[in-house]
C-alpha cells in the first residue's frame, strides 16, 4: 500500500464527507451496539459516530492511514483498539463481536469473499452487519465504464475496485440482508443486515479482478 494515497485521502473526500457522506455514517452507524469490529478503519472518520457501544475494535493494514486516525482514537467516545492487519485473516476468536462496520472499504480488499467468511466467523450469530459501499451500477452503461475504468482506478487509488459488486457477493453468503438503500442514483449503497453462520460457498461465487 503507498504512503501517497493517505496524505491526500482526507483531502479529497472532504467535500463528500462534509455534506452528504456525513449523514449516511451517521445514520449506519447510530444502529451499532456491544462490541463493535470496524473493518479498514482508514484515517478513523467514523470514530467519532459511535456512542452507544461498548468499545470499538478497528482494523487498518495501512500504517499510514492508522497514524492520520490517532487524533481521532483519542477524540472519540468510545474506547478504541487499532490492529495492523488485513480482513482476510482477523486475530480474533469465533463469535467475539455484537456487530461489525464496514464503510467505503470493500472495495480495496484483495479477497473480498475470504474477508465475508471472516466477518462471519468473528461476530456472533444475529450479529448486526452494517454496510456503505461504492458498488458496480445496474445501469449497462455505467457498469461498463467502471469495469473500463478499474484497471487504472486500482493503481491511482490504492487497489480500489471501482465495479466490485459487494451487495452481490454478499447476498450468495449466509448474511440476511434486512435493508438496502440506495445514493447516487446506486453509485453508493448502505446495507443493514445480520450474521446467521453459515460460511460462503467458495464455489458459487466468481472472484472479481
Amino acid at each position: 500500500m503507498g504512503k501517497w494515497f493517505p496524505n491526500i485521502y482526507d483531502v479529497a473526500m472532504k467535500p463528500l464527507e462534509k455534506n452528504r457522506f456525513k449523514k449516511i455514517r451517521k445514520k449506519l452507524i447510530d444502529n451499532a451496539s456491544g462490541r463493535v469490529l470496524e473493518i479498514g478503519s482508514g484515517s478513523g472518520i467514523n470514530f467519532s459516530y459511535y456512542k452507544n457501544v461498548d468499545q470499538v475494535d478497528a482494523i487498518e493494514p495501512n500504517p499510514e492511514m492508522s497514524k492520520l486516525a490517532q487524533k481521532r482514537i483519542h477524540a472519540a467516545d468510545i474506547p478504541i483498539q487499532t490492529h495492523a492487519v488485513g480482513a482476510e485473516g482477523l486475530p480474533f476468536n469465533d463469535d467475539t463481536f455484537d456487530c461489525v462496520v464496514a464503510t467505503l472499504v470493500f472495495c480495496t480488499i484483495p479477497n473480498p469473499i475470504k474477508a465475508i467468511n471472516e466477518i462471519q466467523r468473528v461476530s456472533k450469530p444475529g450479529a448486526k452487519l452494517l454496510f456503505f459501499e461504492h458498488v458496480r451500477m445496474n445501469q449497462k452503461v455505467l457498469a461498463k465504464l467502471q469495469d473500463g475504468l478499474t484497471p487504472v482506478w486500482k493503481k491511482l487509488c490504492d487497489g480500489c475496485h471501482l465495479n466490485r459488486d459487494t451487495l452481490g457477493l454478499l447476498s450468495k453468503t449466509g448474511i440476511v440482508i434486512e435493508q438496502v438503500d440506495y445514493y447516487y442514483k446506486g453509485l453508493f449503497l448502505t446495507t443493514k443486515a445480520k450474521n446467521n453462520k453459515e460460511p460462503i460457498r467458495l464455489s458459487n461465487l466468481k472472484q472479481d479482478k
